[in-house]
């Protein structure tokens, strides 16, 4: 396949992005550089791999990422289910060329033909006559036979409560209306097509790699570039409350909150994820204040919703829900941390791994806690080739969810 290129690097840099199984555009950008491939012929094969269709892009947490992706003979299904003939003829358009796409307009229609023809993936708007697509996306992930269906929904309606509704019912992303249609065929794209572990939202946030790149980045920068955590507090004792389940839709949640406010409203913005209760964030100081302004409002937005899920109605103030003691308090909080603290932090890991911040490389999971004053915090997330594993500890005990 990569013999019959002109492009004489193009082997090697698709070799990196395969190797790696997920890679950032500067990951790629230093290892080109270091083998002496210049950034236009990078581009250049970057450009050109896309077209062979062997690997995808997407913007995740406001870095670009590339996946590889398989190169089986199996065509795959996508069922489209959107009343509107317009949008549902561009949701066809925009998926593009290499998928066996069936167009459905009315949701009456859409459970018989997920169980005739067994779609890959489905995508629903909310928002149809006879049966909506929130009761639809709760039978797909319901039934045994058909729950592996990867399902994307994308709605006009309020994408403060729907996206929550959403990822309850099981929904594995939500996308707003109007969208943009580069975005859907790269999502459909990877989710469908990439290789090794199965696509996933939350923990596909930049990894411990980027995390790592990340940090030292910021440490370089003046004190008007901010890095700092954001946490779901009391989110273990939720979990150990109402559920793992529950946890993980949560978590879910504020991960595409946050990657909406990135890729929306902000440039030069980095998330990443602590396989924890916990997200970093960075980016110019006034970027990063706004978009937890943004996150705080739209996360307390739903909390009513949430909070009626899971079977409490809050009439009047919704600190009385709390003080109750019976529902953990939740909220979302920011911490900036000072760099010069990290820098003494960082000393310390280097000197206990007898190398300089050059040679560092990526750090591991312990070494990010104690950088930003940490201690192992009440949630982890465990990754696997079954899936994505919560598991919260609290009183030494621990809950496992598949």
């Amino acid at each position: 396949m990569m013999g019959n290129s002109n492009t004489g690097n193009l082997g090697n840099i698709y070799d990196m992005i395969s190797t790696r199984q997920q890679i950032t555009l500067n990951e790629l950008s230093d290892m080109a550089f270091s083998m002496g491939i210049p950034k236009e012929t990078l581009r250049s094969a970057l450009d050109e791999l896309e077209r062979m269709k062997v690997i995808a892009a997407r913007t995740s947490g406001g870095v670009m990422t590339y996946y590889p992706l398989q190169q089986e003979g199996t065509v795959r299904k996508v069922l489209i289910v959107e009343d509107d003939r317009s949008i549902n003829r561009l949701m066809a358009l925009s998926i593009g060329k290499g998928f066996e796409i069936e167009q459905i307009y009315d949701g009456g229609d859409a459970l018989p033909s997920v169980r005739k023809n067994r779609p890959d993936l489905v995508i629903l708007d909310l928002m149809l006559p006879h049966i909506d697509g929130l009761s639809i996306c709760k039978e797909i992930k319901s039934d045994p036979s058909v729950s592996s269906t990867i399902v994307i929904i994308i709605s006009a309606t309020d994408p403060i409560t729907s996206r929550y509704k959403g990822l309850e019912s099981g929904a594995d992303f939500y996308i707003k209306k109007p969208f943009d249609p580069s975005d859907l065929r790269s999502l459909v794209t990877i989710f469908l097509k990439k290789r090794g572990k199965r696509f996933d939202p939350l923990i596909d946030l930049p990894d411990i790699d980027g995390i790592s790149k990340e940090i030292e980045h910021s440490l370089g920068e003046t004190d008007l570039y901010s890095i700092g955590t954001i946490k779901i507090a009391s989110l273990g004792e939720y979990a150990n409350r109402f559920g793992t389940d529950s946890a993980m839709v949560l978590l879910r949640l504020v991960s595409q909150l946050l990657q909406d406010i990135v890729r929306s409203n902000r440039s030069g913005m980095f998330v990443g994820f602590l396989d924890s209760s916990a997200f970093l964030i960075a980016g110019e100081k006034q970027n990063v204040e706004s978009a937890m302004s943004d996150l705080k409002r739209e996360f307390n937005a739903v909390l009513p919703f949430i909070l009626q899920d899971e079977g409490y109605r809050t009439i009047g103030n919704i600190d009385s829900i709390f003080e109750s003691k019976e529902v953990p308090r939740l909220s979302i909080v920011y911490e900036e941390s000072e760099k010069y603290k990290i820098k003494e932090r960082r000393e310390e890991i280097l000197q206990e791994k007898g190398k300089t911040p050059g040679d560092i490389g990526s750090y591991t999971y312990d070494e990010i806690l104690k950088l930003f004053g940490k201690k192992d915090l009440d949630i982890r997330i465990t990754r696997g080739q079954s899936g994505v594993k919560l598991q919260v500890s609290k009183d030494g005990d621990s809950t496992q969810k598949d």
